[in-house]
């Protein structure tokens, strides 16, 4: 059976390097690149990586962003950033990803307490950058 409720499908990043995002992606925050040898070879328009079994982040690059013609004035959203995207994490992966940033000198900021989301209060959370200046908020409920 389909479940067919609402959810996340994928959000889309711009970045400067889509190739350079992949390898942030993977080595600092952990997640499986996907598409970036097609995209290398002129087969795909971007690389994403895999947040989970539902969603990915594609990786768009800058430089195409005058090719996003699919409504009037889409190709200006490169120049208006997301404040930033949330990934709740069950607690031994979040300590885990904060660990592997700062292996990888990634700034990190202080942890944060209680911060309210998705499914209420999370205990814990705190905030990172990836080199396109796209900033994440990482956070655990259990």
């Amino acid at each position: 059976m389909t479940d067919n409720s609402t959810r996340l499908d994928h959000v889309v990043l711009w970045v400067r390097d889509p190739t350079a995002a992949a390898d942030f992606y993977e080595k600092a925050v952990g997640l499986r690149p996907l598409r970036v040898t097609d995209f290398a070879a002129g087969k795909a328009p971007f690389p994403s990586v895999r947040l989970n079994d539902e969603t990915i982040l594609d990786l768009a690059p800058k430089a195409g962003a005058d090719r996003m013609t699919m409504l009037p004035g889409a190709a200006d959203s490169a120049a208006h950033p997301v404040n930033h995207i949330c990934l709740a994490l069950p607690r031994d992966d979040f300590d885990a990803l904060r660990t592997r940033l700062e292996a990888h000198s990634v700034p990190v900021s202080e942890i944060f307490h209680d911060s309210y989301g998705a499914r209420g209060a999370a205990p814990r959370s705190f905030y990172f950058r990836d080199p396109d200046g796209n900033v994440f908020e990482v956070r655990h409920y259990d």
